[in-house]
């Protein structure tokens, strides 16, 4: 078993101590990371990398047409029922497209939950824009953590970038690291408001075509955007030594 980097911690490791929630969050988050396909010891660009990342064309479609089915039937019929259904029914045929050819069904089945979920309000006050409040809620709950993590001195791109490259939390002793992590974090942090600050006031006005279309664009195409600069920020940070990038000459 080839043992650990030496700058790797393991939550924990010190003389026995437990594992500080820092570090039980930094090494799940980190875990995250890497199944969700952000893997340090791939060589593939960083293009391929974030379209792993997203899903590809499949993981694209899955975010966009129940969206999109919502936006373009309500806004030819203004019939919400039909809408809401057809915008659930889109969600679980992706799901169940993922069980039939036996693909991991984690991300169709975490759209059809947040397709059912959002599909709920609207169903209950009859207001067709109350279809995107769980968006906003999710906007402002990852945007407080992402600026909060910051402000207090513990960057969550930090705390996520340390376990996902073995350094653990030992980036808190480089006031370079420490910088750039608080950086990328507030750029993360000014994304999700943006979209608050870009979006409520259609939602307020109840221009669900506007509001639709522009969900959609700083969706992915932001997200992708965002993650691929600090994909290459972090990597530049912990560059691959020439040993590891390089087989062993025979």
């Amino acid at each position: 078993m080839t043992p650990p980097p030496p700058h790797h911690r393991e939550p924990g490791d010190d003389a026995g101590e437990e594992p500080t929630a820092s570090e039980l969050l930094g090494a799940a988050l980190g875990a995250a990371a890497r199944r969700a396909g952000l893997d340090p010891d791939s060589d593939a660009p960083t293009g391929r990398v974030i379209w792993q990342v997203i899903g590809g064309w499949r993981g694209i479609l899955e975010s966009v047409l129940p969206l999109l089915a919502f936006v373009v039937i309500y806004t030819a019929t203004h019939e919400l029922l039909w809408a809401l259904g057809i915008s659930v029914g889109v969600a679980a045929l992706f799901t169940v497209v993922r069980v039939a050819t036996k693909s991991p069904p984690v991300a169709a089945l975490s759209g059809l939950v947040a397709a059912v979920i959002a599909a709920g309000l609207p169903l209950f006050t009859g207001n067709a824009a109350d279809q995107f409040v769980v968006g906003f809620v999710t906007n402002i709950a990852y945007g407080a953590a992402f600026l909060i993590s910051a402000v207090v001195r513990w960057p969550l791109i930090g705390v996520i970038s340390g376990f996902l490259m073995e350094d653990g939390l030992q980036w808190r002793q480089d006031a370079h690291k420490r910088r750039v992590f608080f950086w990328l974090s507030i750029a993360w942090a000014a994304l999700f408001l943006a979209r608050l600050a870009v979006q409520l006031p259609f939602y307020w006005s109840g221009d669900i075509a506007a509001l639709g279309t522009l969900k959609i664009v700083m969706g992915i195409p932001f997200f992708a955007a965002l993650l691929a600069g600090t994909w290459l920020v972090v990597r530049r940070l912990y560059p691959r030594s020439r040993t590891d990038a390089e087989p062993p000459a025979e």
